[in-house]
Parts: structure tokens; C-alpha cells; sequence
């Protein structure tokens, strides 16, 4: 009985032994059990699109307009246009006359922009010269209905092309010389004309004065010669006078 006793006792001791090195549960490691759960990681925040990102600008073709330009309106009445022919009356001992007639039917528009003055433009200038008046009625009815024929060609246009002379500041009230250059256009025969100019600005009103010379012949009229009568030069004076308001 002994030495069965005695193994029993040596395994019982190996049993506890193998028991005490055994690792245990991992529920059970107080280490493990200690440390914190951390929070799953999230994506990092988009940051956002830069704002100082240059953009680049619409490309114009047209020479910009500086901000207070004003646009002036011809006032017909006010303005006028005057032309202004030598003639010979032949059955008068060839008596010499400057003849004179005027219409004040003008209209049109002026930009002036008075922070950069050489920024200002001259819109087309038309005038109704049906509308023709001299100190003779026989040679109104005459250049309405037979030479220029203004009854049928009643309106003359002048189309800018360029402006010489524009200043680059303005003080009010100062006069300023300028050459008008641009295209003249009678009885539907358009020439180039340049006009010397002279024009200014005051208390809100825009005047000035215009003076060009051309001969009838280039535009398909004149010089006029009425057998016997009378004849005309062919140069003929045009002056245009204009008063223009916002």
C-alpha cells in the first residue's frame, strides 16, 4: 500500500505544479484589463480650397470707358448746321453773293468723360438739311428739288473716325481745340472730311464749333451753274454749331 500512496502523492504535487504555470484566460489579465479602448480612427478633415487662387479676367477688345462718363444730346434748335457758297449772278454785271442757309435740325450724341477726357467719344452727327433756309426762297426750292436734291436725300450723317487733340485733364470752361476727322456722307456719296474744331464745357451745357470745307462735285452735286443767271464755286464752307446736355 505504501508505494501506491507514494504515487499518488508525487502525481498529485506534478498536477499543481503544471496548474500554477499554465497561462490564464485573457479576460482575466489585469493588465490588459487596464488599458483604455481607444476611439476608432476617422479621416482627416478636408482642408479647404484656397482663396487667394487667381482667376484670370475676360479678355475686351474695346478701349474700357472710365466709370462717370456722361452722354451729351445734341439739342436741336440750339445746334445747327450752315453752309456757305460764293455765287455769281451773271445777269447782275456778275455781281459776287455769299450765299448762306442754315438748318437747325441736328441731332446726335457726345460722350465726355471728364476723369480721363481722352477717353471721350463723338457719336454720328446727323442733321436734316431738307430743312435748308437762305435769305431766298426761289434758291431753297432750287437746292431741295433740283440740285442736291434735299427732298429726296434729306439727311446728311457725319461718322467719326478720330479725334486729335483730346487733353488728358479738363478744367471747366476752358476751350479746347480739336480736329475732328470722319466720314461725310451727302446724297448717299460718302468722303472723307476733317473738321476744325472748337469746343468747351460749362455749368453742365457742352458748345463748341466746327468748320470744314468740300467740293460739291465730289459729292455728285455742283458747282452750280444756271445758264445766264447765275454760277457757283464748287468749294462750299460747312460750320456746324452745337449745344449738347446731359
Amino acid at each position: 500500500m505504501r508505494p501506491l500512496v507514494l504515487v499518488l502523492t508525487i502525481m498529485s504535487i506534478l498536477l499543481a505544479a503544471c496548474s500554477a504555470a499554465a497561462p490564464q484566460p485573457e479576460s482575466n489579465n489585469p493588465t490588459q484589463a487596464a488599458q483604455p479602448t481607444l476611439p476608432p480612427p476617422t479621416d482627416a478633415p478636408t482642408a479647404p480650397p484656397p482663396t487667394n487662387t487667381p482667376t484670370e479676367e475676360p479678355t475686351s477688345t474695346e478701349e474700357p470707358i472710365a466709370e462717370g462718363a456722361i452722354t451729351y444730346q445734341i439739342i436741336p434748335g440750339d445746334s445747327q448746321l450752315k453752309y456757305e457758297v460764293g455765287e455769281v449772278f451773271i445777269n447782275d454785271n456778275n455781281r459776287f453773293n455769299l450765299a448762306v442757309g442754315v438748318t437747325p435740325q441736328v441731332t446726335g450724341e457726345i460722350l465726355v468723360d471728364m476723369a480721363a477726357p481722352q477717353n471721350s467719344q463723338i457719336g454720328t452727327i446727323s442733321a436734316d438739311i431738307s430743312q435748308f433756309q437762305s435769305d431766298s426762297s426761289r434758291r431753297d426750292n432750287a437746292i431741295r428739288n433740283r440740285f442736291i436734291e434735299t427732298a429726296r436725300y434729306p439727311i446728311v450723317t457725319f461718322t467719326t473716325t478720330a479725334i486729335e487733340g483730346l487733353p488728358q485733364a479738363y478744367t471747366e470752361g476752358q476751350e479746347i481745340p480739336l480736329k475732328i476727322s470722319g466720314d461725310l456722307t451727302i446724297r448717299e456719296v460718302t468722303r472723307p472730311v476733317t473738321f476744325d474744331a472748337l469746343i468747351k464745357l460749362e455749368g453742365g451745357v457742352l458748345s463748341g464749333i466746327a468748320t470744314t470745307t468740300i467740293l460739291m462735285s465730289e459729292f455728285g452735286f455742283g458747282p452750280i451753274d444756271i445758264l445766264g443767271t447765275l454760277k457757283t464755286e464748287d468749294q462750299a464752307k460747312v460750320t456746324l454749331s452745337l449745344v449738347a446736355k446731359p
